[in-house]
């Protein structure tokens, strides 16, 4: 395999953890494959550059000596907010010659500011998702995934998301198996497709404010398997049916329904990849009832069947 360069781009008030996280990952390629990866980082000047948490980087070259790289990597941080003209300029020039365009967290914002986002389906950062998707329209905005590819570009999510979309990059070039060891020698899962979402389903709902609604959101959570319809989960709350449902958006920021469905994806998910229980006893445990009916919930979700999201998420180990 013939050697990829990968660039990081470097700017003041840029986040250490959307650089040293996925440098790492393909630095522990190297390590484990010589010759695979070589990495190099720039800034405007080729002078170190202060990042967000006080940190100082001193980069290998300015950007118009750095060599034309395989996979260009432009992290986020602060200093996406006010982005410097030159810097955009270098990447609206630069970034359509790369192999692969990767942005972590906030870095989508420069490239949307380069235009290298228009028409292409993207994400960011959960918190600035909606200020990407209003100040760049021509951008089709995902705020839901870790990360999303669309053709040469690559965008993920905040800061740990890096991380997942350098390994599945390693994954794609040097196979499985490398991407697992580095995975191993990181401490972190290699079980992340790029269309699980930024939050679980706890996290992503808010938590109701009155204690019968958050009653029933742990009573959803603890039991998936029950009876989680909206006249089941209004009689829990003693209120009624459409007292319940409007109540439960208000206070939640999203319907009865979508957080059941959430909740018994995740459940899903979390048993495939840690047990040996069948797919049919899966589906009875999330309340889904049959194979079929959880099958059509993860191809509509997830884009995948439960066998195959088993097979590629499960760790080794625990097969």
């Amino acid at each position: 395999m013939a050697q990829r360069t990968v660039l990081f781009v470097l700017f003041d008030d840029v986040q250490s953890l959307d650089v040293t996280g996925p440098l790492e990952v393909f630095a522990g390629a190297e390590t484990h494959t010589p010759g695979s990866y070589r990495i190099r980082t720039a800034s405007l000047d080729g002078g170190p550059v202060r990042t967000s948490g006080g940190l100082t980087v001193v980069p290998d070259h300015a950007l118009a000596d750095a060599p034309d790289p395989h996979i260009l990597v432009v992290p986020g941080g602060r200093g996406t907010r006010g982005p410097q003209p030159d810097l955009t300029d270098w990447l609206r020039e630069h970034g359509p010659r790369a192999e692969r365009l990767v942005s972590v967290c906030t870095g989508a914002i420069l490239l949307a500011a380069a235009g290298l986002l228009d028409g292409r389906r993207a994400t960011t950062h959960w918190a600035y998702c909606d200020k990407l998707a209003r100040d760049h329209p021509a951008v089709d905005v995902d705020p839901d995934p870790i990360y999303v590819r669309d053709g040469q570009v690559a965008t993920s999510a905040g800061v740990t998301s890096g991380i997942d979309l350098a390994l599945a990059l390693v994954e794609e070039d040097l196979g499985r198996d490398v991407a697992l060891g580095i995975a191993r020698h990181l401490v972190v899962f290699l079980r992340r497709p790029g269309n699980q979402a930024q939050f679980s389903a706890q996290l992503a709902a808010q938590t109701a404010q009155r204690e019968p609604l958050r009653d029933v959101q742990r009573w959803i959570t603890e039991h998936p398997d029950a009876d989680l319809t909206v006249d089941a989960l209004a009689a829990r709350a003693s209120l009624s049916p459409r007292h319940f449902a409007r109540a439960f958006q208000n206070e939640t920021g999203m319907t009865p329904g979508r957080y059941v469905d959430r909740v018994r994806l995740e459940h899903a998910r979390r048993l495939l990849e840690d047990t040996g229980d069948g797919v049919e006893e899966i589906s009875r445990a999330c309340g889904y009832g049959t194979p079929e009916a959880m099958r059509r919930a993860f191809v509509k979700s997830l884009g995948t069947a439960p066998v195959e999201y088993r097979r590629r998420f499960r760790p080794v180990a625990a097969r």
